[in-house]
C-alpha cells in the first residue's frame, strides 16, 4: 500500500476522506490525518479540519460524502449478492478515488 502514495502524499487524505464517508476510516488513520492538519494548512493555505481541507482542495460539494455513501451502499449490496463475499471498504475507496479522480 505504501507505493500507492509515493509521489502523491495527498492521495492518502483523499482515500481517508472516502473511507470516512462510508464509515470505515480506522482510528490510526484518523489520528494521522488530524495530526497532519497544520502541515496541510501550511501546504495549501487553507484552514479547517483535514476533511474540510480535502473538500476545499478537491472542490467537493457539501453533499459529496452522502453521494459516496450511497455509491458504497448500492455497490456493496450488488457485490455481495453477486460474489457471496463481503465487500472490502479499502478496495472500494481505492477504486472510487482512482476512477473518480485518477489517483488525485
Amino acid at each position: 500500500m505504501s507505493d500507492r502514495y509515493t509521489d502523491k502524499p495527498f492521495l492518502r487524505f483523499v482515500d481517508a476522506y472516502v473511507l470516512k464517508a462510508i464509515g470505515h476510516l480506522d482510528e490510526a488513520t484518523e489520528r494521522y490525518c488530524e495530526a497532519m492538519v497544520p502541515s496541510l494548512e501550511q501546504s495549501f493555505g487553507l484552514k479547517g479540519s483535514w476533511e474540510q481541507i480535502v473538500a476545499q482542495r478537491m472542490k467537493f460539494a457539501p453533499d459529496f460524502p452522502a453521494q459516496i455513501r450511497k455509491t458504497w451502499d448500492e455497490g456493496k449490496a450488488r457485490f455481495e449478492a453477486g460474489s457471496g463475499a463481503p465487500a472490502d471498504p479499502v478496495q472500494f475507496a481505492f477504486h472510487f478515488v482512482d476512477q473518480s479522480f485518477g489517483r488525485a
